[in-house]
């Protein structure tokens, strides 16, 4: 078995690569939460602690991860409240060490926010607009394009190729998924054109820290150019009745600062779809990873793939569903 790329990182090489930005660690080193790339907490000395993020080897380019930088820091200049990389002495955000890149973050404090409160889907629906306005200003050049078509595909071969599909399951996966994303095609297809504009990409709660002033976003990996409506859809939960009430929520303040174009609406349940698909091709490139194996010991099994199988049963009916209405 090949040994893994993460398996070169011991904490010397972590507190080695913050001292080689200028910083002087002074020991203390927390790992925090991340799976797809390595995320630590490093203390520094006569200072405050700041994260330090180790990006996937081949994950992203460096140019696709220059483009997440810039965005971050275009959107702290406009004062909404991301997690943006720090710069050192000569300007530089993304530093490489030992065949790794990585960035370093202020710590920031922060809780999920509570998506039963009207409220907090108002705050984080203005501040996801905000975000969006910045976002139509420029354009991604070496980022992904969220085109259901081509990321659908890809994911299928990814799961078909993996190995981790259990043998009797795949010609069931292999017809199903097919069929899924004809559908999703289709159904985007019958929404007519959106804009496309630089999108946070995975706004989903755990990627924002509530804080007493409101939230704080995090993670710009999935920074991408898309549709609005891939930064809304995930706050969304329960029946028809249930979205449409949080979506009217989420619009009422975003529209304080943007436009949002109804058609989006149609669609959410080809994205929210497509990202079913494309969770499980991501398990699946990831399963040799050893935090994979200890995160996710279900995904190993085939319980995962019926389970798998059957939400995408549900789904395909899903998408011969009309779109949340909204009455308004």
């Amino acid at each position: 078995m090949s040994v893994h790329p993460y398996a070169r990182l011991k904490p010397e090489v972590i507190l080695d690569a913050v001292e080689s930005t200028g910083l002087r660690a002074d020991g203390r080193l927390l790992a925090l939460n991340s799976y797809e790339n390595r995320v630590y907490q490093v203390g520094i000395e006569d200072a405050a602690p700041v994260v330090v993020k180790f990006y996937r080897p081949g994950r992203w380019s460096e140019a696709a991860i220059r483009e997440e930088h810039a965005f971050a820091l275009e959107l702290a200049a406009q004062e909404v409240p991301v997690v943006a990389p720090m710069a050192d002495a000569v300007g530089e955000t993304l530093h490489p060490h030992q065949g790794f890149l990585f960035a370093l973050y202020p710590r920031q404090g922060g809780r999920t926010p509570d998506l039963e409160q009207r409220e907090n889907l108002v705050r984080i629906g203005r501040f996801i607009a905000r975000i969006h306005a910045v976002g139509r200003a420029g354009h991604f050049e070496a980022r992904e394009r969220l085109d259901a078509d081509e990321l659908g595909e890809i994911a299928r071969e990814d799961v078909l190729a993996s190995e981790r599909l259990p043998v009797e399951l795949e010609s069931v996966y292999d017809d199903l998924s097919a069929d899924v994303l004809d559908r999703i095609v289709r159904r985007i297809a019958e929404a007519g054109p959106v804009p496309q504009i630089r999108l946070h990409g995975d706004t989903h709660p755990g990627n924002i820290l509530w804080t007493e002033t409101g939230p704080h976003f995090v993670d710009l990996d999935d920074a991408c150019t898309g549709p609005a409506v891939q930064d809304l859809w995930m706050f969304l939960s329960g029946d028809a009745m249930e979205m449409s009430s949080q979506m009217l929520a989420l619009l009422e303040g975003y529209e304080t600062f943007v436009r949002f174009d109804r058609r989006e609406l149609a669609l959410i349940t080809p994205l929210r779809t497509l990202r079913i698909l494309r969770h499980a091709a991501w398990l699946a490139r990831r399963a040799d990873d050893p935090a994979f194996v200890q995160a996710f010991p279900v995904f190993y099994t085939t319980r995962y793939w019926e389970d798998h199988i059957l939400t995408l049963r549900e789904q395909a009916a899903a998408l011969d569903e009309p779109p949340i209405y909204l009455d308004v």
